[in-house]
């Protein structure tokens, strides 16, 4: 009778395979292990086991497995049902969720082995470069193809390897390795015959000719004395001032005895003055939240910015604590996490575990294994969008942090999953509550919850009833015209923040563009220096001195004379991040700037790095992009100044409106936390804009009115579901009557309004030619069927031979 195993690959496959197993293994095997397949001619993958059957595919004769990698599931069924729904509902295949949500060390892929073939005999017709090869083959059993290209100093290699397969002189072979590996840390301690205290004289009587090793055992017995803990090799060497070679020379003489034990990588300690009580309006919101769990799953919490929201989160996360359940904490930003981690840490000790792509792959297995077993190391998880996707064993309690962030979209590569949405499920398969916290919640959140789809819970006074700071608009146009600016400053800005300084507070100013300018003009001729890959203008940065692309990484340079009409004269037109720090160096020679942006955040620590710097007041002025808008306390901060607040109004973009007033509050938010009342000032070419007028009156109500009223008019969410397909092609040709063929079929089949084809802003990333169409799907009508008929003409699409090597993604609810 035969056995088979359906499984996921980590690929962008549209459905599972299946493969033959022994009626051992079919006893064996359990959905959500891990078992290495071959797949193609000759590659090995981990695949995910989905289910167990008796029913041989019809299409392909099914092959046999290569190993089974785990002992036990270390994906659950609820995770797989999640998936499931996630590739369904963003049109995705489950071999990307599969890829997105497992840390990369469990999804091992195969690494080619080449070795050597012992009956080779004619080596005398080998070139050099063969015979360097053979040569090093002979020396070790085998080699990498990565060890080959280093051997020969060459990139490529494959020809070379393929010439030696065709003469039979070399074999490949395929192998997996397991990446992980646990952390390990090597203790010492006294043999068992020396540990009595009063055995100390004789002990050192023998070692009296070994100065060096007698006080290693002196120091070992005060360190035991004093810490009362198992002591390490590391310690015991740091605080005797001995090397490792006299611990190692004592344990060879049998008096100490080594011996190592598994770690975790991040440990949390508990502060003891981490308690707080909650003031009276706090308690009354979070009474409120309770309730409104008794008859909604999920609950909007609508604080103002510094209400005191996190305290609130704190304590009702530790009444799921009392009730042995997880709690998962998903923030936009990994900069937030920094800050959050510190002070959930201070409270709750080494019950709280991190999860986000700046930890490294071992970090974030081990996270995953604490969730998988209900440890008490991670009864709350702290991460981005990706700790969605933990193997929680009984999940009570999800908080979105932030909810209205965009960057809680996934955008490339798929699945272009909405974190938000896609935590609200997740709850829904475990029987868990939703709080969904913000200043400004997005639009839908407020439609939901004004519809009585979710809770609403308000919180409209700051914490110790400091009051909302004060907004200063400050017209640009008439500054510039009466000569009162100062570089991108206005005189106004200047002695605020020259006011501010000299009180000893601090100042955060944003602009929400990097590097030093968004372009380069020649002024002769006006030619503006674009991307050879991209249809965007490339960024200056002065620091580097050099031209850069956001898009694609491209750069050159700063050229010295026009590439066109070799003119001299060439200006830097707008301004980022950088250009305003090199200012605020000029105008404010003695005070510290730090700048955050994308470019000064790559690293593991940077992000804290920053942070803590400005928290312990070494940085006065912190100048940053859209990262300095989400959450982020600090409570000697008196001024915020938006730089130009326009930049954000005039996007094409039916959210920019929604978007620039989340933006300018938030930021706002960051001002007078503690005792004082803050200030804010934006700089504006138009005070009178209805937006900026919101944002000063801190009208939240007003916005949203006038929102929904357009969304309304012109067909957008929340009335509408969107989803949008992008279609890209190196031919420009080619790609314009693919996008024509797809948009005919869809608006035949479709009854819902289909939009396009359009060029998008951008219309060219990396050689490629971009085509979008939009898809408006209302309320009331069938969001599965209408996909179900875009899924079938996107396989019609793919059957017609010229349009074969046209991309399409594909983006439910795209923005």
């Amino acid at each position: 009778m035969p056995y088979f195993v359906e499984v996921i690959l980590p690929l962008a496959l549209p459905k599972p395979f299946t493969y033959a197993i022994t009626q051992t293994e079919f006893n064996y095997i359990q959905p959500g292990m891990r078992i290495a397949v071959p797949f193609g001619r000759s590659k090995i993958y981990t695949a995910l086991a989905t289910g167990l059957h008796q029913n041989p595919p019809e299409l392909y004769e099914a092959k046999e497995i290569h190993q089974i990698l785990d002992e036990k599931p270390i994906v659950t069924e609820i995770q797989l049902k999640h998936w499931h729904w996630i590739a369904g509902y963003y049109m995705c295949s489950i071999g990307d969720v599969y890829r997105s949500a497992m840390p990369s060390g469990y999804i091992l892929e195969s690494e080619t082995i080449i070795t050597p073939v012992k009956e080779y005999n004619e080596i005398a017709t080998l070139t050099d470069d063969e015979y360097l090869i053979y040569d090093a083959l002979r020396k070790q059993s085998s080699i990498k193809i990565q060890e080959v290209s280093d051997i020969l100093n060459k990139k490529t290699v494959l020809p070379i390897i393929n010439k030696l397969l065709s003469v039979n002189a070399i074999a490949l072979q395929e192998e997996i390795k397991e990446k992980y590996r646990p952390k390990t840390t090597q203790y010492i301690k006294l043999q068992p015959e020396y540990s009595a205290p009063e055995k100390l004289n004789e002990l050192l009587e023998k070692l009296s000719r070994s100065q060096k090793q007698r006080d290693a055992i002196l120091h070992y017995f005060q360190l035991q004395a004093t810490t009362k803990k198992p002591i390490t090799t590391k310690k015991l060497a740091a605080t005797s001032g001995v090397s490792s070679g006299v611990i190692k020379a004592l344990v060879d003489k049998n008096i100490f005895e080594s011996y190592t034990l598994a770690e975790d990588r991040i440990q949390f300690s508990e502060s003891n003055t981490a308690a707080f009580t909650l003031s009276t309006k706090q308690l009354e919101a979070l009474n409120a939240v309770e309730k409104n769990f008794n008859n909604h799953q999920v609950t909007l919490l609508h604080g103002i910015t510094s209400s005191g929201k996190t305290e609130l989160y704190i304590k009702l996360i530790e009444s799921y604590i009392n009730k042995v359940e997880q709690v998962l904490y998903l923030l936009p930003e990994i900069a937030l996490t920094t800050q959050l981690v510190v002070r959930l840490t201070a409270y709750f000790g080494n019950q709280v575990a991190v999860f986000h792509s700046k930890y490294t792959n071992n970090e974030r297995i081990e996270t995953w294994q604490h969730t998988l077993q209900g440890s008490n190391k991670a009864k709350v998880i702290i991460g981005a969008r990706s700790a969605l996707f933990l193997p929680f064993q009984k999940l009570g309690l999800i908080i979105i942090d932030e909810e209205h962030e965009q960057t809680f979209k996934q955008y490339d590569p798929a699945p272009r999953y909405h974190a938000r949405d896609a935590a609200i499920v997740l709850a829904g398969y475990h029987k868990a509550k939703v709080l969904l916290g913000s200043a400004t919640p997005s639009i839908e959140s407020y439609y939901n919850a004004t519809h009585n789809k979710y809770g609403y819970v308000a919180l409209t006074e700051r914490y110790g009833n400091v009051m909302p700071p004060e907004i200063v608009l400050v017209d640009l146009k008439d500054k510039y015209k009466r000569k009162r600016m100062t570089g991108h400053f206005s005189d106004e800005l200047i002695t605020a923040i020259t006011e501010t300084l000299s009180e000893g507070k601090q100042v955060i100013l944003f602009q929400n563009r990097r590097g030093f300018s968004p372009w380069v003009e020649c002024i002769t001729c006006g030619h503006v220096p674009q991307c050879p890959q991209c249809d965007v203008s490339l960024t200056y940065y002065k620091y580097k001195n050099q031209l850069r692309c956001h898009y694609c990484g491209h750069n050159i340079a700063k050229p010295t004379h026009c590439h066109e009409c070799h003119s001299p004269d060439l200006s830097t037109k707008g301004f980022g991040t950088e250009q305003i720090e090199a200012e605020l160096k000029t105008l404010f020679p003695d005070k510290n700037a730090a700048r955050m942006d994308q470019d000064t955040t790559r690293g593991k620590y940077s992000y804290e790095k920053i942070i803590t710097a400005f928290k312990n007041q070494e940085v006065d002025i912190l100048v940053g992009t859209q990262m300095l808008a989400k959450g982020l306390h600090f409570d000697n901060v008196h001024l915020v100044g938006i730089l130009n607040a326009d930049n954000m109004l005039y996007q094409p973009d039916f959210r920019a409106f929604e978007r620039a007033y989340q933006m300018m509050v938030q930021v706002a938010g960051r001002a007078g936390r503690k005792d004082i009342r803050g200030k804010v000032m934006i700089q504006t070419y138009n005070p009178l804009h209805n937006v900026i007028q919101q944002v000063s009156n801190s009208d939240y109500n007003g916005m949203y009115k006038e929102q929904v009223y357009e969304r309304h008019n012109f067909k957008y969410p929340p009335f509408y579901k969107l989803v949008r397909l992008t279609l890209k092609h190196k031919d420009y040709e080619k790609l314009k009557n693919a996008a024509m063929w797809l948009y005919n079929v869809l608006s035949q089949n479709l009854e819902v309004p289909v939009l396009g084809p359009e060029e998008p802003r951008i219309s060219k990333i990396r050689n490629q030619y971009l085509r979008t169409i939009m898809i408006k799907v209302p309320q009331g009508t069938s969001l599965p069927s209408n996909k179900g008929i875009i899924s079938k003409a996107l396989q019609s699409f793919e059957a017609v031979a010229q349009y074969r090597a046209v991309r399409i993604s594909v983006n439910v609810d795209p923005y």
